[in-house]
């Protein structure tokens, strides 16, 4: 269960009339942004450890808005996370030892020690890998979307960016491009309050992005995002329209970064009064009382579950630990194609003995 505090009055989940979903779909929310939460806690503790390659980007405080949005989507739709989008792509399949050997560079994760942190994808469970230039993968899943209706495939795209990111010549490239050719693709942009350490009303003019909608020419929609059913009724009325022939949609969600860009920073630039407020609007916490509220859960039944969380965490770690990091000789593998014709660069496999000899 969650363990933030909760001294500062949170705002109440808003939902439809009677349960938006069943219940088990409404527990499946729930068991996706604790496995969030809990799979980023391990992290930071094998971070602290030293046996984590890089850095830790955690979502603290925005596990609702991946979770939620992504929960929206079918299985044959794709998604493009950023760093702090998680729960994306937990929600489309990706099992939590991946993500921890990701993170350890590891030779048996997804890019064999080659890249780390959620930059890989999995096209057989529907999310395309980021990259670290923010606001590129707009044009390239404009790309996806393009080629997914030249082909004739129902797909929808997802794709998320930051409101620093939503401010680079890239985004607004990418998304004009899919406005202008009303492609199936549904833009989260985010306001977590900071680009790094720059608050977001000193590096943007206008204080909301869902007003930029109206001059794109798409539909806009702006949402609590710590409220993990508003971002999936937003997400899934966006899917709708954009199945529909109807164009794209650009869903604004308010959340908050709780922690620093990533573990390295302290922060200094936050006030402790800032943090209160928004641990008192915690997204996992809000969800647990409105689910008890509800009756769709006890107090015991949320135990279990985060139980259950624990227990295939555990597992996951000790795989994660004792999984081999690569060996040299593979250092050129899946980076360089092997020569087709004769002609073609210096032998592959020469060129690989050399290196590693």
């Amino acid at each position: 269960m969650s363990d933030s505090p909760t001294s500062v009055e949170a705002p109440q989940i808003v939902a439809p009339d009677g349960l938006p979903l069943e219940p088990e779909r409404l527990l499946d929310l729930y068991w996706y942004m604790l496995l969030n939460r809990r799979l980023e806690e391990r992290l930071v503790n094998l971070y602290r450890q030293g046996k984590v390659v890089g850095g830790v980007y955690r979502s603290l405080g925005q596990e609702a808005e991946s979770v939620g949005t992504a929960y929206a989507l079918e299985p044959r739709d794709w998604v493009s996370p950023l760093i702090r989008n998680l729960g994306s792509i937990l929600v489309k399949g990706a099992e939590p030892v991946d993500i921890l050997e990701q993170y350890m560079a590891k030779g048996t994760g997804p890019s064999k020690g080659k890249d780390l942190n959620i930059h890989f994808g999995d096209l057989s469970k529907g999310f395309i890998g980021p990259v670290s230039m923010l606001g590129d993968m707009i044009p390239v899943m404009s790309g996806v979307a393009l080629a997914n209706r030249m082909q004739g495939e129902d797909r929808v795209c997802l794709v998320y960016i930051g409101d620093g990111g939503f401010s680079t010549g890239a985004s607004h490239e990418g998304w004009n491009f899919i406005c202008a050719q009303r492609l199936p693709v549904i833009l989260v942009a985010e306001d977590n309050c900071y680009a790094y350490s720059t608050p977001t009303e000193r590096q943007m003019g206008n204080r909301n992005m869902v007003d930029r909608a109206v001059g794109y020419g798409c539909a806009g929609v702006q949402v609590d995002g710590n409220d993990v059913l508003q971002c999936w009724h937003a997400a899934r009325e966006a899917v709708a329209l954009a199945r529909a022939g109807g164009g794209p949609t650009l869903i604004e969600v308010k959340t908050y970064r709780r922690k620093g860009h990533a573990e390295h920073d302290d922060q200094r630039y936050v006030s402790k009064e800032e943090l209160e407020t928004w641990e008192g609007r915690d997204p996992v916490a809000r969800y647990e009382q409105w689910l008890l509220a509800q009756e769709v859960v006890d107090r015991q039944q949320l135990e279990q579950i985060d139980a259950r969380v624990k227990q295939k965490l555990d597992a996951a770690v000790d795989e994660a630990e004792k999984a081999p990091l690569p060996e040299p000789r593979t250092a050129l593998d899946d980076v360089w194609s092997t020569p087709r014709w004769p002609h073609a660069s210096p032998n592959y496999h020469d060129f690989t003995k050399e290196v590693v000899e």
